[in-house]
């Protein structure tokens, strides 16, 4: 149980930091896809590093393709939402993740929702709205968010899908390596390159990154994927404090209200 809680906790900093880390590396000029093409890159390496002898069977491949293509598409997603909206109002959405997961969760893993799971949902909608009245979620940004939590949410399933196939580690490097290969692709139109001053941030990104997967695969392995997505909705309220102080976002009581609303709704389904 000690080593689950360190595991949902590690995943709750490590997700928060993360959108720091590619907030300034956009704010410093960096493009999009470059960004989450190294950050695939250098987890890839740790891959190699944490995982020589990865499990392997035929039938992993069709999810391997398929979580990779998500991955790279909801990464790329979260990181042009950033750019152009603020993380504390962004990272409320992100609570529509669970409900993502169980939608999908129904089709792919055979998970049922009950009435608690579905009084969760609307919670959720109802700190979606509460968030729609200080700054708008239907804009560029916002878009992006959601485009993005669809891709990810769907994304924890087939990782979950390998974990029971293979193991932890095994899941972690295929996670990465397929995204690399589609991140690749999506960076093909621009110069493979970062600068001397963001190459520290974007070691940062990385390690946080990995951090983050690790700890998500190890968490997904002891429970159901929309539970644990549910859990880790309270970075929510981390990511709103981190934004209000860096970057200097406003709004930060409207944006609290609207994350422990959706936190609550998380917390039902997770309870």
């Amino acid at each position: 149980m000690l080593l689950l809680i360190s595991g949902i906790i590690t995943r709750i900093f490590s997700s928060s930091f993360m959108g720091v880390f590619q907030k300034l590396l956009i704010n410093n000029g960096e493009k999009r896809s470059i960004v989450n093409f190294y950050t695939y890159l250098g987890l890839t390496l740790f891959g190699f590093l944490f995982c020589t002898h990865p499990h392997f069977e035929v039938s992993l491949i069709k999810y391997i393709i398929i979580m990779g293509f998500l991955g790279a598409l909801g990464n790329y997603y979260i990181i042009k939402a950033i750019s152009l909206g603020e993380i504390s109002s962004l990272a409320p959405i992100n609570s529509f993740k669970p409900v993502v997961a169980m939608v999908f969760g129904i089709f792919l893993l055979k998970e049922i929702p009950g009435i608690k799971e579905i009084i969760g949902i609307i919670f959720i909608i109802i700190g979606t709205f509460i968030l729609n009245r200080k700054c708008s979620i239907l804009n560029k940004a916002g878009f992006y968010r959601f485009l993005a939590l669809i891709f990810s949410g769907t994304e924890a399933l087939f990782i979950k899908k390998i974990i029971l196939l293979s193991d932890i580690q095994s899941a972690f490097f295929y996670w990465a390596a397929s995204g690399l290969l589609f991140s690749a692709l999506f960076a093909i139109k621009h110069p493979y390159k970062i600068s001397k001053p963001n190459i520290k941030t974007q070691l940062l990104l990385i390690i946080s990154a990995a951090l983050m997967q690790y700890s998500t695969n190890y968490v997904f392995e002891k429970m159901n994927v929309s539970y644990a997505l549910a859990l880790f909705q309270l970075s929510t309220i981390f990511s709103v404090f981190l934004g209000v102080n860096l970057f200097r976002e406003k709004g930060l009581c409207i944006k609290l209200t609207a994350s422990l609303i959706m936190i609550f709704g998380a917390t039902v389904i997770l309870l």
